[in-house]
C-alpha cells in the first residue's frame, strides 16, 4: 500500500510540476515527492523535519490549521511566514473520503499564478483516490484492532483459539513472521496511527489496569492500580490506590510490531519512546522478547505489560523496558499485586526509613559497612534499624530466604 501512496504522491508532482508530500490528518508523513532542485531555498525547515522525523510538531500543525484545511474541500493557499519556518508558500489539497478529512497533500509552490485551475481540479480527482486508500486503511485498522483486543482479552481456551485464528486469517501470510508485542500505559486519548510505528501490523486500546491473562490459564499480574511514592532509591511507602494519571479514563496501548529480523528491534523501540513521551508524564511501556507466529502472543503479551511495569520501578531500564533485560522483575511482576503481609509494618509511613534502610542493605548483599556508607550512618545506628526491621516484620536478617522473601518484597511493592 505504501507504493500506491508513492505513485500517487508522484502523479500529483507530475501534474503540477512542484514536489509534493502526502500527510496523514496528524501530519505523520506518508509519503513524499523528490527534490530536483539545487536551490537550497527549495525547502524549508518545516517541510526537512516533516521528512526526516515523519512528522510536524503541534505548533506547526496548529498554525496550518488556522487556515481552515480540516473544512476545506478544494484547494487552500498558504503564504510564506518565515517567522514560522516556513520559508516557502504552500497548497494544500484535502484528502476527504465521504466528507472526512483524512489526510492533506502539501505543494511547495508560491509562485504567481500557480498551477491553473484545471491542473488543480485534476490533482483533486487524485486526492480522491488517497482517500480511498486512507479509508481502506482505517477500516483494516479497526478490524485488526478488534481482533488483536480479543486475543489479548479472551479466557485460555476455545475462546482464545478462536480470537488467535480470526487475527491469524486477518494478517494473512504475515503472521508467520517474526513479531513483537509493546505496551504503552497509561495511555490517553484515541490510539494512534498504524503509522506510529514502523512495521506495526496491529494496535489496540484496552481499560487501563486490566489484567494481562496468564497464558497458562487463571489471573495473572496485571498493571495493577497503584504505584509507588518515592524514588528507586528512596523510601517506600504506601501504594496510592487509583491509575497513574488521577483518574479512570486512561487506556493501555498494545502494538503487534512485525520485524525483519529478531535483532531488527531498535527503530521499533525509538518509536516506542516517541509514544510513551506523547502518553505523558507517569508512562511507562515495555516489550516482550521477539518471537515468529501468533501462537504465543498471549505470553508476549503478559511479558510486554510486565516489563513496562518493571520500567516504573526502575527507570534505569530505559524508556522501553524490555522483558529480556529486567532480570529479577521478570519473577517479581509475577507476584500479587497486594503486598506481602510480612512488609505491610514497614509499609507505615512513620517507618518509611526502615522500610528504605532493609531496601538498601539487602541490595548490598547485607554487607554492613557498605550499606552504612550508602546510607551516610554510622555502623551502630544501622545494626539498631535492622534490629528493628526484624522485631517487626518477625524475620531474621541472619536467615537467607528470609531475607530473600523480605528483598523481594520490598521490590514488588514499587511495582
Amino acid at each position: 500500500m505504501k507504493d500506491d501512496y508513492q505513485e500517487l504522491v508522484d502523479e500529483i508532482s507530475a501534474l503540477l510540476g512542484v514536489p509534493a508530500t502526502l500527510e496523514n490528518r496528524d501530519f505523520g508523513l506518508i509519503a513524499f515527492g523528490a527534490h530536483d532542485s539545487d536551490d537550497d531555498t527549495a525547502m524549508d525547515p518545516v517541510r526537512t523535519r516533516s521528512i526526516l522525523t515523519r512528522k510536524s510538531t503541534p505548533a506547526v500543525r496548529a498554525w496550518f490549521e488556522g487556515f481552515g484545511i480540516t473544512r476545506a474541500t478544494e484547494p487552500v493557499r498558504i503564504p510564506a511566514a518565515p517567522d514560522a519556518g516556513v520559508f516557502r508558500g504552500r497548497i494544500c489539497l484535502p484528502v476527504r473520503h465521504r466528507g472526512t478529512v483524512l489526510g492533506y497533500v502539501w505543494l511547495l509552490d508560491d509562485s504567481d499564478p500557480g498551477p491553473s485551475a484545471s491542473r488543480l481540479a485534476a490533482a483533486m480527482e487524485v486526492t480522491s483516490r488517497i482517500g480511498d486508500l486512507l479509508a481502506d486503511e482505517v477500516r483494516a485498522g479497526a478490524d485488526l484492532a478488534r481482533e488483536l483486543r480479543a486475543v489479548l482479552t479472551a479466557e485460555p481456551g476455545w475462546q482464545r483459539d478462536m480470537a488467535l485464528a480470526a487475527l491469524r486469517a486477518a494478517l494473512g501470510p504475515s503472521a508467520d513472521g517474526s513479531h513483537v508485542v509493546l505496551c504503552v500505559a497509561p495511555w490517553r486519548g484515541e490510539e494512534p496511527r498504524v503509522r506510529a510505528v514502523p512495521g506495526t501490523a496491529a494496535l489496540c486500546t484496552l481499560p487501563y489496569g486490566a489484567v494481562a491473562k496468564d497464558p497458562r490459564g487463571g489471573r495473572a499480574t496485571g498493571q495493577g492500580n497503584g504505584r509507588q511514592n518515592g524514588s528507586p532509591t528512596g523510601p517506600i511507602t504506601r501504594p496510592v490506590v487509583g491509575p497513574m494519571n488521577g483518574s479512570g479514563e486512561a487506556d493501555t496501548l498494545a502494538l503487534l510490531v512485525r520485524l525483519r529480523s529478531p535483532d531488527a528491534l531498535a527503530p521499533v523501540l525509538t518509536a516506542v519512546a516517541r509514544l510513551r513521551e506523547e502518553a505523558g508524564p507517569g508512562a511507562a511501556a515495555g516489550s516482550c522478547a521477539p518471537r515468529r507466529g501468533l501462537a504465543e502472543l498471549p505470553a508476549a503479551w503478559h511479558e510486554a505489560v510486565s516489563a513496562a511495569r518493571a520500567s516504573v520501578a526502575q527507570p534505569r531500564f530505559g524508556p522501553v523496558a524490555r522483558w529480556t533485560s529486567i532480570g529479577a522483575y521478570r519473577l517479581l511482576t509475577a507476584l500479587p499485586i497486594e503486598p506481602d503481609p510480612v512488609i505491610r509494618p514497614l509499609l507505615d509511613p512513620v517507618h518509611a526509613e526502615l522500610a528504605h534502610t532493609a531496601e538498601v542493605f539487602l541490595d548490598h548483599a547485607g554487607q554492613a559497612g557498605r550499606t552504612a556508607s550508602a546510607l551516610g550512618i554510622h555502623r551502630q545506628t544501622l545494626y539498631y534499624r535492622l534490629s528493628r526491621i526484624e522485631q517487626l516484620t518477625g524475620l531474621d536478617l541472619d536467615d537467607g530466604e528470609d531475607r530473600l522473601l523480605l528483598h523481594m518484597a520490598l521490590k514488588a511493592t514499587r511495582l
